[in-house]
């Protein structure tokens, strides 16, 4: 029943997402680890605000002990890259965060993390899975007992994390703009860490959506433009300066510039790769998914520099992050990862860099937004979902990915290809991606052109082909 996504395992509460399920999951990385010889380093564990997520991390950590494999448990919500920044920083081989991300409240998952601090990649996953089928008898400690036993330890490393954050940003550019900041954290965990950073530098912080609601006020705990329509109203109601949202677990982000615009996250990538080229000095290329702008590929060949095309997931974009040294790399998600920090996104590291961006050129995020496109031109983005049936998904799969047909495009095609899903390249540098979620149940469209007009054109080529 468990079967690892693009982001790591997640299912619906008290489906899938069990206690007896969980502990099997935490069997089979335990037998893993003694297989490997790293059972010794132990194991650190993080939680989120959703339903279920302390819990679950304690049943995690009771089967380790039973495992003699020492559970580092992070005892307060946490966001997602503090977990992945202790792996790195303690050397540990293995971390695990109990959330679903920006998944629905009904949702609930694990993410694993391996050496180095990095998403566990398809090879790895896969390995887990195995593991799975052939777990013997799950056992657990008593969570008392194992803590008596140092076997389970409480640690709230978020200082280390947030001096590593403080010590790389400019603060003291900051710290001379004095910046007014609206934060939403949508209900998640990045409240306590934003507003340390924030108001280190002097910035003056104000917060929404802050408590703990296990059902995100009824929303969908993802930073888009529907769903941050309160932190707009806040921004230019109170003249901020920008407005900073992150989802469930704080590894994305979304923002409202100055103007009260909604900046989707191509257009965040595309301002942080631009700022730390040309502002700060920074060399090297860039990396993003299939559905994830061109306009970067566009603003990395002005510097002379590659932009990489992988396949959706973040472990691809830091795997090529790595192989490559690129600058930053992300997704039209709202996931985005920095060089130089940790192996992975994370919405608070970004988040801090836009400030700090916005301090060192002296200028507002809308004018930095029209400057580029001024310079690069713009380009419309249209993203659709579709829901189906388990029959539905397998005729479509089988008619777009294994018989591989097309409907007639409107216009000029350059390429093709089937890394993840199907891809559709046209000479005028617009392009649609059609493909599986691979963390719902969903069909996900993305297609970028000139105009919306275009876009919207080709995208009902598609939806009329397969019956959308």
């Amino acid at each position: 029943m468990i079967k690892f996504g693009t982001g790591g395992w997640r299912a619906v509460i008290g489906d899938e997402f069990t206690k007896a399920n969980i502990q099997l999951l935490a069997k089979a990385v335990a037998d893993m680890m003694h297989d490997e010889g790293v059972a010794g380093d132990g194991i650190v564990i993080g939680y989120d605000r959703r339903f279920l997520s302390k819990e679950a991390m304690q049943w995690l950590a009771c089967v380790f002990a039973a495992e003699n494999i020492k559970a580092y448990l992070i005892n307060k919500s946490a966001p997602t890259p503090l977990v992945m920044f202790y792996v790195a920083h303690h050397d540990l081989h293995y971390g695990m965060m109990v959330t679903a991300s920006h998944n629905p409240a009904l949702y609930n998952g694990v993410k694993i993390f391996t050496e180095g601090g990095k998403d566990a990649d398809e090879v790895k996953t896969a390995e887990i899975e195995n593991y799975i089928k052939n777990a013997g008898e799950v056992k657990e400690a008593v969570y008392e007992e194992g803590a008596a036993s140092g076997l389970i330890e409480e640690i709230y490393p978020l200082n280390e994390y947030l001096d590593s954050i403080i010590d790389t940003v400019d603060m003291a550019a900051i710290k001379k703009r004095g910046l007014r900041i609206a934060l939403d954290p949508m209900y998640g965990v990045s409240e306590t860490s934003l507003k340390t950073i924030l108001m280190t530098a002097r910035c003056e912080v104000e917060t929404i959506h802050e408590r703990h609601d296990t059902l995100f006020g009824g929303k969908l705990p993802a930073p888009t433009q529907e769903t941050l329509k309160s932190l707009q109203e806040y921004v230019l109601d109170r003249n901020c300066d920008l407005g900073i949202a992150t989802d469930g677990d704080a590894d994305r982000i979304g923002v409202i510039d100055d103007q009260g615009n909604f900046l989707h996250p191509n257009d965040i990538l595309v301002l942080l790769y631009y700022y730390l080229h040309k502002f700060k000095g920074w060399t090297g290329p860039a990396v993003r998914n299939i559905c994830t702008t061109h306009l970067l590929d566009r603003v990395a060949a002005s510097f002379d520099e590659e932009c990489y095309e992988v396949p959706v997931g973040f472990k691809h974009v830091s795997a090529k992050m790595y192989a490559t040294n690129a600058i930053l790399g992300g997704e039209s998600s709202g996931g985005m990862a920095v060089r130089g920090h940790i192996r992975g996104k994370d919405g608070i590291y970004a988040s801090a860099l836009l400030v700090e961006m916005i301090a060192v050129t002296g200028r507002k995020l809308s004018e930095l937004m029209a400057e580029i496109r001024e310079e690069f031109g713009g380009m419309q983005l249209i993203e659709r979902d579709y829901r189906f049936s388990s029959a539905r998904k397998e005729e479509i799969r089988q008619q777009l990915l294994i018989a591989k047909q097309l409907p007639e495009i409107p216009f000029e095609v350059e390429k093709i290809s089937y890394l993840d899903g199907l891809k559709i390249y046209l000479c005028d540098g617009g392009w649609i991606s059609v493909r599986f979620s691979g963390t719902e149940p969903l069909l996900r469209i993305f297609c970028e052109m000139g105009t919306k007009e275009d876009a919207a054109a080709l995208c009902k080529a598609i939806e009329d082909f397969l019956h959308l």
